[in-house]
């Protein structure tokens, strides 16, 4: 059966080169799954969780941040911002990045720092609620 190349990509590293039957990636217009074949197409990621598919099982899964992906019928490429191995991941370190956030928020000075602290509380609320859903799949 015929396979996705996968690779997750951040700045500093790459996190995952594989071969899957299925990733499902986390796009700005909702979440998309890719299949060897797919039609070629780029999209933003938005904070959520990818899921690489060996089978019908998702194998691996990260949390993602943002950032793009590229998608042709033979690979699925994703450039992360931010990405984690979804298991490296506590609920405890989540509400945490989201206290973070919501201080900085408070500390803003200026309107720039405001909406910096505005995005990140966004993202850190984005990234509990992704983890609460998928947490117990």
């Amino acid at each position: 059966m015929a396979k996705v190349n996968f690779r997750l990509v951040m700045p500093e590293r790459e996190l995952l080169a594989t071969e899957a039957d299925m990733v499902v990636v986390p796009g700005s217009e909702g979440d998309f799954g890719v299949l060897p074949g797919h039609a070629p197409l780029i999209s933003t990621v938005r904070p959520g969780v990818l899921e690489v598919f060996q089978g019908n099982k998702a194998e691996q899964r990260f949390l993602v941040v943002g950032g793009f992906a590229e998608v042709t019928p033979e690979r699925c490429t994703v450039l992360a911002d931010e990405a984690l191995p979804f298991e490296s991941v506590t609920p405890e370190q989540l509400a945490e990045r989201e206290r973070a956030a919501e201080r900085e928020l408070t500390d803003a000075a200026t309107e720039a720092e405001k909406t910096t602290a505005q995005k990140n509380l966004a993202i850190a609320k984005d990234l509990r609620r992704a983890q609460a859903y998928y947490a117990n799949r």
